[in-house]
């Protein structure tokens, strides 16, 4: 069997991917705290993925009897079966925080998704065509930076009722006024290069310039506002939870740990608190480390320095 050689031409267009690829890994190399977020981010992707298969307990399952119990310490039967302690329920706090894991993840990857594709396509559209669209658009935004985001979010989550879906909706809804500013402002700026005019003057339609002119060009930007605004989203939906307008009451998630162990803290009960906000501490930390590496990484001004 006869293998295709692989002409220069072939490898001159991998080349330029692999440098990416290679810039990339000697970045991260050199800036360390964004390996250690990666590996952290890469556990919570493990938890959401194979949470119930690595759970000790069923994180509802309720045991009176091991109420209140501290971290490693023995049950009534001597056995240590909650290695991060138990709540008031005697529910397994580790099994809890585990399953929370994919429900922050879900609910933060989701919403940012909503809230970009939506504010990138109205703020493309904002800067591309500009003049009483441009108008309509940024009205908008401006009507919904009027209200209190958190009020806002506790305002429509009180009329359609808590549930996943209906926080992952809102608050990807709510997030997309910064995507549209950022987009319009970068589309603003590129339409009037000279590639764009060559574009338009060879009879390329609206669609073919904006996707394959304008988007590739402005996305870096966005980019990097999506993986900070993923952790904005977490801490929204612990808040929401905390609040108990987030998710329904079955759905453990890790602002709803720390909802249930505000009677306990006055007693002495510090794991109910702290493991889960270790868990937000630790995602959200990564998320910005992770977020600043990609800023720098991305920016061109800086491609000699990284």
């Amino acid at each position: 069997m006869t293998q295709t050689p692989v002409t220069t031409l072939q490898i001159d267009q991998l080349a330029p991917q692999y440098s990416e690829w290679r810039r990339a890994r000697d970045s991260l190399v050199k800036a360390r705290f964004p390996i250690l977020a990666l590996i952290i981010l890469g556990l919570l992707v493990f938890l959401t993925i194979f949470g119930p298969a690595i759970a000790p307990k069923d994180p509802n399952r309720q045991t009176l009897v091991d109420r209140l119990l501290a971290p490693l310490q023995p049950n009534t039967q001597g056995q240590v079966i909650y290695v991060l302690g138990s709540d008031v329920m005697g529910r397994d706090v580790l099994s809890r925080i585990i399953y929370g894991a994919r429900v922050s993840l879900l609910v933060g990857l989701a919403a940012v998704m909503i809230g970009g594709a939506l504010g990138t396509s109205l703020g493309v559209i904002a800067g591309y065509f500009g003049g009483y669209i441009d108008d309509i658009i940024m009205r908008i935004a401006d009507i919904q930076l009027a209200f209190p985001f958190i009020l806002l979010t506790i305002m429509v989550l009180v009329v359609l009722g808590p549930g996943v879906l209906n926080l992952v909706v809102v608050l990807g809804v709510a997030q997309w006024v910064t995507y549209a500013r950022i987009a319009r402002g970068q589309t603003i700026s590129v339409r009037a290069k000279e590639y764009v005019e060559a574009a338009r003057s060879m009879g390329a339609s609206h669609l073919e310039i904006v996707v394959r002119a304008i988007l590739p060009n402005i996305v870096s930007p966005l980019i990097v506002i999506a993986s900070f605004n993923v952790a904005s989203v977490i801490l929204s939906e612990a808040t929401l939870s905390y609040l108990g307008l987030g998710v329904p009451e079955d759905v453990p998630t890790w602002g709803k740990i720390l909802a249930e162990s505000r009677d306990q803290l006055l007693a002495g009960k510090w794991w109910l608190a702290v493991f889960p906000g270790v868990a937000i501490m630790l995602t959200v930390l990564s998320l910005n480390i992770l977020g600043d590496w990609l800023r720098d990484f991305l920016d061109p001004r800086l491609r000699g320095n990284r």
